[in-house]
């Protein structure tokens, strides 16, 4: 698998860049000091509402085109987790006040659905290595802003562990790389472009930047990050 071992290594040192961004975004850091407003974290339920149910669809519909593939078990996994977090966010809402009537009239942001309309684009364009590749880069910056976003809840906000298990379900994600690399290895085998794994996991990252930025917005937190 040198192959796969090598191309996710060229994409983490390229995107190494754009990791740091979302890592080190002003929103977390806004969040730790208390000055995001709770109103906006409804905000963050609402689109994570739409997004997860987006999600939920979209590995359905890859899983139903690769389900003979090596893939079908990171898939089903994925799945399980799409719909366990579904759950566990509903539980958040729930302790900000909200229900699901609520979630579902909360209007979709663009930059906060970049990446959920990305998910679908792969599912209906792209293949299992793409997706598992852009995971496989994306899931641990995810989950560790859901880490520091489950810690600022908890001591800043007040929040129950009980309310934060979605953030729980990233932050300790167990680990998968092993099974994404072997299907990397596989696509490269039957012939799929290496750019093309690249570029997917290029454009999720991009996409997961812009969702912060647009948490950001949302809560009045500037943008500078030094640049």
């Amino acid at each position: 698998m040198s192959d796969a071992l090598q191309l996710v290594g060229k994409i983490r040192s390229d995107l190494k860049p754009l990791e740091e961004k979302i890592l080190g975004h002003p929103y977390l850091k806004a969040l730790e000091e208390g000055r995001v407003p709770l109103d906006s974290l409804n905000v963050f339920a609402g689109q994570q509402h739409h997004i997860v149910i987006s999600d939920l669809r979209s590995i359905a519909l890859i899983l139903s085109g690769e389900g003979m593939r090596p893939s079908r078990h990171f898939l089903m996994n994925v799945l399980q987790g799409e719909a366990a977090a579904l759950d566990a966010l509903h539980a958040f809402a729930e302790a900000l006040g909200l229900n699901i009537s609520h979630l579902e009239v909360f209007e979709p942001l663009p930059a906060a659905h970049a990446y959920c309309t990305f998910v679908a684009w792969l599912a209906l364009y792209g293949s299992d290595a793409e997706l598992a590749g852009a995971l496989l880069v994306n899931f641990p910056a995810w989950g560790a802003n859901c880490g520091r976003m489950r810690a600022a809840l908890r001591e800043k906000y007040g929040l129950a562990p009980s309310a934060l298990v979605f953030f729980d379900l990233f932050a300790d994600m167990p680990p998968f790389e092993q099974e994404a690399i072997a299907i990397i290895q596989n696509a490269l085998d039957r012939g799929l472009p290496a750019q093309l794994i690249h570029r997917a996991a290029r454009m999720l990252q991009g996409y997961e930047l812009m969702f912060w930025d647009a948490m950001a917005g949302v809560a009045g937190v500037g943008l500078d990050r030094g640049e």
